[in-house]
């Protein structure tokens, strides 16, 4: 615990002395006062750390420093003091330290490398440079070498070697021919990295000898030439194709080492026929967007501006139709070191305390170490009031004698940073450098800023006061600047007087008394408006102003931005413009402009000048694009841009529209940057750093937008430190132990420059804690780990990039991840309102249980049992939540009489804490559901019986049932209403004494003690006598089906003429039913058309009838018959046949016509006499068929009831044989018209079509018949 508080404590004082080194002195650029200060040497020149010299010229090592008074330089050359003195080609520039090395006289630069380093020095102190290493230019020769042919087979692969002379620095590398001319280079055939020139495949155009490499020196500006190559490529039919083989780098995996901020270049070339096609990747990740380009025809992979993000897995995939290979680059991202926080120079008086802070970054993470005054800071003479800790010096009570200059150095071994930084002690009395009695005008309600620049040391407070014995300056109307100046954000007339600016230090105090007069805004209160003019007519356009008396106005007039024309015809007045005798010329946008000293204020309107009526119609267009962009005035943050309009097309033009491109973030996507009206064609615009912008300009008018102009050229703007923070900040934890910080990406141009990351820094609230920062890459998430559960937390999150950090950013509240609560409510009370509601009650959790955003509380509840049946169900829990922090909720569409359950739970953003404990309440009784049914049945003369069934909700105890009925007559009134009650457990009742045939209605409900629940109505009616009624039914529906056509026949109960239809369909199809209508009263019918081997539905019903139709049956035809290949009509026996059973038939026709001249009847005759139905008689009297004998071709013994007694006499049982009897198979049940003929073995000839039958298909005894 001790060392905790220890920890603590140096933390604190840490944060002391930042905030002391924060308000240390800033020394104003103040000429005169810098000429009277003392000051250590500060570096402001120096040659660059890697010196590479042209051998011919002389060597110039730059130094320069300043300092008060003046520094002194000395140098020193490979660790040891470089004597200049005793060496004549060396000299020192006067009131510097830049050497000049003088080369022309002999001398080899060679004599000169190496290490240099200068130290300014005066008496507070001395500062040195960065360890300049001195190297001459080398462009060595070209070893000479026997090069011999290459001679390659069509289709293969090739290299061709540069191998150029090692140079300094390394040379650049092309390859030409004889004529000087580059060699074409393309998918196939291109140089890679180390110089070389490869070929996927050869072709017979590769064939030449003049295949050079060259190697550019470029700081001797010479060129080395490598001996000629010869390529012979010789051809053989046919080509071999290939698939990919890689030619470097080979392997399936290499590594590479970048150094953050450095170009990465990773490079794959392939061979293979036909020309493979390169492809890159990063494994687990994105190529970076915008840092990324191909090259080389994407051979060469280059990203700019590499960061330890960039570091992975780079695979190169080359492909052709046959194939593809593939090789994986592992990247890792080095750093050599840079700055987090650079030293800065230290301001102090006597007896201040003060930091300077040295933090580096690197990878590896650099080393820091101290020097002062040059010399390492662990052998440099004490000083008491120094303390060094790590990368931080603390300064304790300083007195003059501690100036002195400091150095740090971070360094790892990919290199290092060096840094000067001063602590100068300086004791001055406060002075005040803004001119006395100075004059500040302003306008009304603009803000006013009173400056007030002053030194000391040390540093001094300042006071201002209205007038000059005034009250101190104090509230919400001022706002009070670092630097001294004093704001009055809206300056009002009343603001005007005298303001006094005191300085004051322990050394001393000064003042100072400045003025500040606040004017009048100017402002045009009648301006000019828009005007059509025929031609030759006058305009006119005023312009009245208004301005502050004491300020004099100047009104200016231009045309279309420019200077009115040199006419007389216009005549500039005090408050207008006339132009006499318009002309088209004189078309434009006319523009007021007032300017007083302080202020502009100005208004514009548009002249349009039509010919005098009739005017031919006009054909309004849109404009023309704008032509002739041009950017002048470039600076950092601003250029202007300016345009020449095109035609209008007899609209004007209202405005213009301008729009950028950033080609170096997003090349190709135009963007929105402002508009100015039509008059305008040039504007002021504002620009962001570190973006390539191209702009065009868009002309509108009332009929719409023209097409955008040409580009204009491109500004690249510099680099700069963000100018804003990452928006929409939130800390919000996903785990109980977590804190997860995100926020929203600055877009590419808000980077303000390369290497865009973000700070991060936060801070448990409320508690007496640091910062804790990481520097995390150009993300927008990052989570802290190891947080107390639910706590709040101090984020703020800070952009910088390669050139510095953004504005502080302004903090946010979050909290660290939610944990499930861990208390249940308690007190939990039920109310019960009455039988369907009620009202829970419980305590509210205390907020430190909650852990989280308390949401609210959760109410479980459920039905245990119904009072009434003693029965339980499954339980179905019902949730209720209640927002917020509330302790009450009503519990509506209770079941009245019923056991209930209930618990209560406390939520928040992680979830539901534990349950109360489970409270038992009961609801009390209501009125019960309707009656489930009544029903009423066995009608007689005077009575009735009614059968129910009890409530499906009793709701209670059920204490009896009510029924009430009451007579209607024809007219449908109603008579008297008698009443009766029924005890709870009856369920059925008999009605007597009624009238007979006659219509009662029912009205049916139950009971509990709480009153009368719905009713339910019947009606029904007493029958006129005791004769059963009859109900109409069709039953007995059955089908006999052949192939293609099917017989139905059904029984039907009922009132007579009723009119049958048939209903049917395919089985299992969701299709409409289809509806045959049955002639006559016939109960039977055939269903033609039918396709064979299919199941069909089938029903009947009646028309007129509602509802009342038979069951569904169903039934398939029969499979579909292969036709015969043989005619047996065109057969000799067949015919044969034939005419014997002519012949036959013949003969006992001539017998019947016999025995019926003599009155005597045959058992045929017999039968059809029974049947005297004529429907259901299977032949006529003039059919000259028999039924008692059988078909010619049916071999078959005649069934039961085939044949008659032998008293020719028939039994009525006879007639009455049923289908089966008479059945044989399909075709010996029903002809097509569905008449019976089960007991004739012959059938009937076709008959006069009635409705919808038809007659049978043809059959050999049909032809038999035809043929008699």
């Amino acid at each position: 615990m001790m060392k905790e508080k220890s920890i603590s404590a140096s933390k604190a004082s840490l944060v002391f002395f930042l905030c002391q080194m924060i308000s240390a002195l800033d020394v104003p650029l103040d000429s005169k006062l810098l000429e009277e200060l003392s000051q250590p040497p500060t570096i402001t020149q120096q040659s660059p750390k890697d010196y590479i010299v042209d051998p011919r010229e002389n060597i110039v090592i730059q130094c320069e420093a300043k300092g008060k008074p003046p520094p002194s330089f000395s140098w020193t050359r490979n660790g040891t003091h470089f004597d200049i003195d005793k060496d004549a080609q060396v000299t020192m520039k006067p009131n510097s330290g830049t050497l000049v090395v003088n080369i022309m006289n002999g001398v080899k630069a060679e004599a000169y490398e190496g290490v240099y380093q200068c130290t300014a020095r005066n008496e507070r102190g001395a500062a040195i440079s960065n360890n300049i290493v001195i190297r001459p230019s080398r462009s060595p020769l070209w070893t000479k070498e026997k090069l011999e042919p290459n001679h390659v087979r069509e289709g293969d692969s090739l290299v061709l070697n540069c191998r150029p002379p090692v140079g300094l620095p390394p040379p650049i590398i092309f390859w030409m021919d004889n004529a000087f001319q580059r060699l074409p280079q393309s998918e196939r055939v291109s140089q890679g990295l180390n110089g070389d020139l490869y070929f996927s495949n050869v072709q017979p155009e590769d064939t030449r000898e003049d295949y050079i490499c060259y190697a550019r020196f470029n700081h001797t500006q010479t060129i080395q030439q490598k001996q000629p190559i010869s390529v012979k490529v010789f051809s053989t039919k046919p080509v071999t194709e290939r698939p990919p083989v890689l030619l470097t780098p080979t392997g399936s995996t290499s590594n590479k080492v970048e150094l953050r901020g450095n170009v990465l270049l990773l490079e794959c070339i392939a061979a293979g026929l036909p020309t493979p096609v390169i492809r890159w990747i990063k494994e687990g990740g994105e190529l970076p967007a915008n840092r990324t380009f191909f090259e080389n025809f994407k051979k060469t992979l280059k990203i700019i501006d590499v960061s330890e993000a960039d570091s992975g897995n780079y695979k190169c995939t080359a492909r052709n139709t046959l194939g593809s290979t593939h090789h994986v680059i592992s990247v890792t991202v080095k750093a050599a070191p840079y700055w987090i926080t650079a030293p800065r120079n230290l301001v102090l008086s006597p007896g201040e305390d003060g930091t300077l802070i040295c933090r580096a970054n690197g990878n590896p993470k650099p080393s820091i170490s101290w020097l002062t005054n040059g010399v390492p800071i662990a052998i440099a003479p004490e000083d008491p009031s120094r303390k060094v800790d790590g990368d931080t010096i603390i300064f304790s009570a300083v007195q003059e004698r501690s100036s002195a200059v400091y150095q740090c150095n971070a360094s790892n071994e990919y290199g290092y940073l060096l840094a000067n930084a001063f602590v100068n002690v300086l004791a001055e009395p406060p002075r005040i450098l803004t001119p006395a009695n100075k004059l500040y005008q302003v306008i009304a309600d603009s803000p006013a800023l009173i400056d007030c620049a002053y030194f000391g040391s040390p540093k001094p407070e300042i006071e201002w006061f209205r007038g000059v014995k005034g009250s101190i300056l104090r509230g919400n109307e001022y706002v009070f600047h670092d630097n001294g100046t004093l704001e009055i954000p809206v300056a009002q007339k009343d603001s005007t007087g005298t303001y006094t600016c005191v300085a004051r230090n322990k050394l001393g105090k000064t003042q100072n008394e400045v003025q500040l007069e606040v004017k009048d805004p100017t402002m045009i209160i009648k301006q000019p408006q828009y005007k059509v003019i025929q031609r030759s007519a006058q305009a006119s356009f005023e312009c009245v102003i208004k301005h502050d008396p004491t300020l004099i106005p100047t009104v200016i007039w231009l045309k279309d931005n420019n200077e009115l024309p040199d006419d007389e015809r216009f005549l500039v007045g005090k408050d207008n413009l006339t132009i006499m005798n318009v002309t088209d010329k004189d078309d434009g946008t006319y523009t007021c402009i007032v300017n007083t000293t302080l202020d502009s204020v100005s208004a514009s309107a548009v002249l349009t000048v039509v010919a005098a009526p009739p005017t031919p119609a006009i054909i309004y267009a849109r404009p023309n694009p704008p032509l002739d962009l041009e950017l002048t005035g470039q600076l950092e943050r601003s250029i202007e841009l300016s345009w020449v309009p095109g035609e209008e097309n007899n609209s004007p033009i209202t405005n213009f529209v301008i729009e950028y491109e950033d080609g170096l973030h997003e090349p190709g996507v135009w963007h929105y940057q402002t508009e100015v009206p039509g008059s305008q064609t040039t504007v002021q615009l504002k620009l962001s750093p570190y973006v390539n912008y191209s702009f065009r300009v868009i002309a509108v008018n009332e009929i719409g937008r023209s097409q955008p102009s040409e580009p204009s050229e491109q500004y690249l703007t510099k680099s700069a430190n963000p100018d804003e923070n990452p928006s929409n900040v939130q800390g919000i934890g996903s785990e109980p132990d977590n804190l997860v910080i995100t926020w929203e990406s600055l877009k590419g141009f808000q980077s303000n420059g390369p290497g865009l990351q973000y700070k991060v820094s936060w801070r448990q609230k409320d508690v007496d804690d640091e910062w804790t920062s990481v520097v995390v890459a150009n993300v927008s998430k990052y989570i802290v780990s190891g947080t107390p559960t639910f706590v709040p937390y101090e984020i703020k999150v800070q952009a910088l990039n390669d050139l510095g950090y953004a504005p502080e950013p302004s903090e946010v509240i979050g909290h660290s991840g939610e944990d499930l609560p861990m208390v249940a409510p308690g007190n939990v009370q039920v109310h019960v309102i009455n039988s369907t509601l009620a009202k829970v009650h419980w305590d509210p959790v205390p907020l430190k249980s909650v852990r989280g955003h308390l949401q609210g509380y959760k109410v479980y509840y459920w039905k245990v049992q119904s009072l009434s049946r003693r029965s339980k169900r499954h339980v179905e829990k019902k949730i209720l939540t209640f927002r917020g922090n509330k302790t009450f909720g009503m519990l509506p569409g209770l079941e009245p009489y019923s056991s209930y359950k209930l618990n209560v739970r406390v939520v928040n953003g992680k979830g539901e804490g534990p349950a109360s404990p489970d409270k038992v309440f009961k609801t009390p009784e209501g009125v019960p559901s309707p009656p489930s049914f009544l029903k009423i049945t066995n009608p007689t003369l005077d009575s009735l019986t009614l059968e129910w069934g009890s409530p499906t909700h009793p709701n209670g105890v059920l204490t009896s049932y009510i029924l009430k009925f009451q007579p209607i007559n024809n007219t449908h009134e109603l008579g008297p209403l008698v009443e009766i009650r029924i005890p709870a457990n009856e369920s059925s009742l008999i009605l007597k004494n009624l009238n007979y045939s006659t219509r009662y209605k029912f009205y049916f409900n139950a009971q509990t003690s709480v009153g009368s629940g719905s009713q339910i109505t019947e009606e029904a009616v007493t029958i006129m006598d005791e004769v059963q009624p009859l109900y109409p039914r069709i039953r007995n529906v059955t089908t006999a089906a052949a192939e293609t056509y099917a017989n139905i026949s059904w029984e039907y109960e009922g009132p007579d003429h009723a009119n049958f239809y048939v209903e049917y369909g395919v089985a299992g199809s969701k299709e409409d039913w289809k509806k045959e209508i049955v002639n006559g009263s016939r109960s039977f019918f055939v269903l033609k058309g039918l396709t064979p081997g299919t199941a069909y539905k089938v029903r009947v019903g009646a028309e007129g009838l509602s509802g009342f139709r038979s069951s569904e049956d169903l039934f398939e035809t029969g499979p579909a018959m292969a036709s015969r290949q043989v005619d047996i009509a065109t057969q000799g026996w067949f015919i044969g046949l034939m005419c014997a059973v002519a012949l036959l038939i013949l003969i006992l026709l001539i017998v019947c016509f016999i025995r019926r001249n003599k009155g005597g009847k045959y058992p045929v005759k017999e039968k059809e006499d029974a049947h005297a139905d004529p429907e259901i008689q299977p032949m006529k009297e003039d059919d000259g068929t028999f039924g008692e004998y059988s078909d010619a071709e049916d071999h078959k013994p005649l069934k039961k009831g085939s044949r008659t007694p032998s008293d020719r006499t028939v039994k009525k049982e006879d007639s009455d044989d049923s289908l089966v009897d008479y059945g044989e198979g399909v075709n010996g049940q029903f002809n097509e018209d569905g008449s019976f003929i089960g007991q004739y073995s012959g059938k009937k000839e076709k008959e006069p079509a009635e409705g919808n039958e038809s007659s049978e298909a043809p059959s050999p005894v049909n032809a038999m018949n035809s043929f008699v």
